[in-house]
């Protein structure tokens, strides 16, 4: 391990000096996530704007449901949100954090609710597989948050605050400020709500408030015209209770604090970019079982990580980065056996652009890893433009997901012997742009083998186990519309998804996978005055793997409306606005007997200094 460790920081120390005599080309923005930008022209990538952000809830699940077609699977507003992406399980889904995988390595998931959106300066959807870059769990697709520097020379103040129905209450703050050598960026939020709105049988949604706290905060210090050092730290403090389904159910609650630090070595130079990331993330868990009782179950995992990438650019064309990472994760709790995993990866992606109408990418990847045997993964694409309004680009790619610390070590009924599913899948598009239309349409395909699957044992304990193969295949179509006539401004949008996500050997659908979403989203602004209207459809979902057509949620549809005016001055901008969410009162349920709101309301005021 010494040795290795140490080839890695000969290697780097030999970069670092050649770029003393180099010309020097820096970006004034400095992107922490630089596969994302380099190597995502052959998949599906949507980018979500500031704008979009600010005008929803600020939980992470609010925004992705009504703006991407991933679905989720939510007890109650504020509970854990399980997302579905393109058929496959919330374990499937990666969330990377400027570059750095942070699903659990307890459960093996990121809860969408436990993110609040307004700390990062950028959130980016990439659709299919990326195993290949970002290791286990991206093979539906991955979310991307990620805190961009600028060193352009600004100072910028901005407050958010937003009261609504069922004692709703979001407050963040946002500083930036910079100049052509220093760049610091900070966020703070808090959100709360008692969440008792009011359920159809006449009661009300018990035992449903939660609130949490986080503070973002990123610096970056460039050392000379070639060497740039920065930090990104993200803290996050959440306590909710857990909806009763029924009076006399227990009273829960759930405790967690996550912390992610992250420190990043930038050296460049006109022809190649090295990285090296020093990564160190923990998160704590606290589940009471009763919370009118002092005990709880907890739980503690530690990962550090350390990653170096060199991106080579042999002349604007042809791009080759090769990828050196070892992953260190400490898991301990009152539920499972105290381990150590340690896992060492390396990773080749090249980019060639052959002419300005036809360029392909490729990427190979292999591990090696402490308790598990690794597969070889890779990924291939295209993107083929023979006019200038159209495209069409592929992609085919090998993805995993590694066995969770639950899986493995639980202690009563972990199984120390799986093996890490696997998928083989692969995606065709075909887009047209022009000046005010898009419109895309793409058919994926994916098998998915070696699924982990929690069953019952000769006794009543359930253990998990390599047992079940799922294929998935659909159909996901994007159109968007942008007009502005004099000072009437006008946009469009709306997606759509069919899917099919069905077990190999029985031909039955998964449950909490609907074969249908679709979103739409227009907005109209004349001047100081903007309205906005969303919509969200999901089909219908099976809750037991029979798919036994009466254990059924329905399908159902939200809409939401919003209205907003600028006060506008020289040197500061306040706006005000309300939103009317479930318009039209409509009753529905996500999970099994656990319904949403009625009609409710939420006031926000933004203010840019």
């Amino acid at each position: 391990m010494t040795k290795r460790f140490l080839l890695v920081f000969s290697f780097l120390a030999c970069q670092f000096l050649s770029a003393q005599q180099s010309d020097i080309v820096l970006d004034e923005v400095i992107v922490s996530d630089r596969q994302l930008s380099e190597f995502s022209s052959t998949q599906s990538v949507q980018k979500i704007s500031d704008s979009v952000i600010y005008r929803n809830d600020p939980s992470l699940r609010t925004l992705l449901n009504n703006n991407t077609l991933i679905y989720f699977k939510e007890n109650s507003p504020g509970a854990v949100a399980s997302p579905s992406f393109r058929g496959t399980t919330a374990q499937q889904t990666a969330v990377v954090w400027n570059g750095i995988n942070i699903n659990s390595q307890f459960h093996g998931q990121t809860d969408f609710n436990v993110i609040s959106t307004t700390d990062f300066s950028s959130i980016t959807v990439k659709s299919g597989g990326g195993s290949v870059v970002y290791g286990s769990s991206a093979i539906g697709g991955s979310v991307h948050l990620d805190s961009e520097l600028n060193f352009e020379k600004h100072f910028d103040n901005q407050i958010f605050l937003a009261y609504g129905s069922f004692d709703a209450r979001q407050l963040n703050y946002n500083l930036s400020v910079s100049d052509k050598k220093f760049s610091a960026q900070f966020s703070i939020s808090a959100n709360a709500s008692e969440n008792d709105y009011d359920l159809p049988n006449g009661t009300k949604n018990r035992n449903g408030e939660f609130k949490n706290q986080s503070f973002a905060a990123s610096f970056g210090y460039r050392i000379n015209r070639q060497n740039v050092i920065t930090y990104n730290g993200h803290f996050f403090d959440s306590k909710r209770h857990f909806s009763l389904l029924f009076p006399t159910d227990t009273p829960t609650r759930y405790e967690d604090f996550n912390m992610r630090n992250l420190l990043t070595w930038t050296n460049s130079a006109s022809f190649y970019r090295s990285t090296l990331k020093l990564a160190h993330v923990l998160e704590n868990y606290r589940f009471f079982e009763n919370i009118s009782l002092d005990g709880f179950n907890l739980g503690k995992a530690k990962n550090t990580v350390a990653k170096y990438d060199l991106l080579l650019k042999t002349d604007e064309k042809f791009t080759i980065n090769p990828v050196l990472e070892y992953n260190r994760t400490d898991g301990e709790g009152s539920d499972i056996t105290t381990a150590t995993r340690e896992i060492w990866s390396a990773a080749l992606l090249l980019k060639h652009e052959i002419s300005p109408k036809f360029l392909y990418e490729a990427g190979l990847r292999k591990e090696s890893a402490s308790n598990y045997d690794s597969p070889f993964l890779f990924s291939g694409g295209f993107v083929y433009s023979p006019v200038k309004f159209y495209s069409v680009r592929g992609n085919i790619s090998r993805n995993f997901r590694i066995p969770t610390f639950n899986d493995l070590y639980w202690f009563q009924g972990g199984n120390a012997e799986l093996s890490p599913e696997t998928s083989l899948q692969g995606e065709l598009s075909n887009e047209f742009a022009f000046k005010d239309f898009s419109l895309s349409a793409t058919a994926f395909y994916g098998k998915i083998d070696n699924m982990i699957q929690w069953l019952p044992g000769n006794s009543s304990q359930w253990n998990p186990s390599n047992v079940r193969e799922v294929t998935m295949y659909g159909f996901e179509a994007r159109a968007g519309l942008e007009k502005q006539i004099n000072q009437h401004q006008f946009a469009i949008s709306g997606a759509y998804a069919y899917t099919i996500s069905e077990n190999a050997l029985t031909g039955k659908q998964l449950i909490y996978v609907p074969f249908h979403k679709m979103i739409a989203n227009a907005a109209y602004s004349f001047k100081n005055f903007t309205v906005d209207y969303r919509f969200v459809f999901n089909g219908s979902v099976f809750t037991r793997t029979d798919n036994n057509p009466i254990y059924t949620v329905d399908a159902y549809h939200v809409s939401d409306v919003g209205i907003e005016y600028d006060f506008k001055t020289k040197k500061q901008a306040y706006s005000l606005g309300v939103r009317l969410q479930n318009l039209f009162d409509v009753e529905y349920q996500v999970v099994e007997n656990r319904y949403y709101p009625g009609q409710n309301f939420n006031i926000f005021l933004n203010i840019k200094l």
